[in-house]
């Protein structure tokens, strides 16, 4: 008889993995979730996520369960902790592997075990899934931490923007006020900003300059990473 492969003399979990998706609408932090279609928790919303399959990494898992469940697809996404309680799922022992990532805001729609999947603002999140309330909760103190130390606007800004749509997006972020004249002179001074087209000559200071990222000075600056202070 063949012996089957990944069987094993000891118990062992199930491994999953489980997605936080942020986006920005200009003025707040959105969160990707899905309402599931199935039980435990059906009807209940819920970060993308599910089963890794025997012949996949746990990234793969993320970006397959992502495009099955959302549609998002092409997704970079980044492991950021790994979740063990050994009561968090229900059904059996369940290990996950988060991650998160950062896009511009999409159409996105419900698939596979999901009725549905709409973004919600960060302070507007109903109550969760499993332990999927914990995993947020993580995942935005993360990103707090990273927005410190790596620009993180080219991924969730338009590929042009004003100065003030820069600043609520650390505003959002941070969950703090800038004085608006200290900002800008800061994010000037990085170099990362090129302003898309000139200013007409003799326009109102009311008509607000428009930036593009400098992709080359970003991304070295992505590399070598930096501490913005306030």
């Amino acid at each position: 008889m063949e012996e089957l492969k990944y069987c094993y003399k000891y118990p062992h979990p199930s491994v999953t993995a489980d997605c936080v998706i942020f986006g920005f609408d200009g003025m707040s932090i959105k969160v990707l979730l899905v309402k599931r279609g199935v039980e435990p928790f059906k009807n209940m919303w819920a970060l993308p996520g599910g089963f890794m399959h025997i012949d996949e990494t746990a990234e793969e898992c993320a970006r397959r369960e992502l495009q099955e469940e959302t549609g998002l697809s092409n997704v970079a996404v980044e492991q950021f902790h790994t979740f063990t309680d050994v009561r968090r799922d229900p059904r059996e022992r369940v290990i996950t592997i988060a991650h998160y990532a950062l896009v511009k805001l999409s159409e996105v729609k419900g698939g596979d075990d999901a009725d549905a999947a709409s973004w919600f603002s960060q302070h507007d999140i109903p109550s969760l899934a499993f332990d999927h309330d914990h995993i947020l909760r993580m995942a935005l103190k993360i990103l707090k931490e990273r927005i410190c130390f790596e620009p993180i606007g080219f991924e969730l800004l338009p590929e042009v923007f004003t100065m003030t749509e820069l600043q609520n997006l650390y505003e959002a972020i941070l969950e703090v006020k800038f004085d608006r004249r200290n900002f800008y002179n800061k994010m000037l001074k990085l170099g990362i900003l090129t302003e898309a087209e000139p200013r007409p000559e003799g326009a109102s200071r009311r008509i607000a300059s428009k930036y593009r990222f400098n992709a080359t000075k970003y991304a070295e600056l992505k590399q070598k990473g930096f501490r913005l202070e306030f």
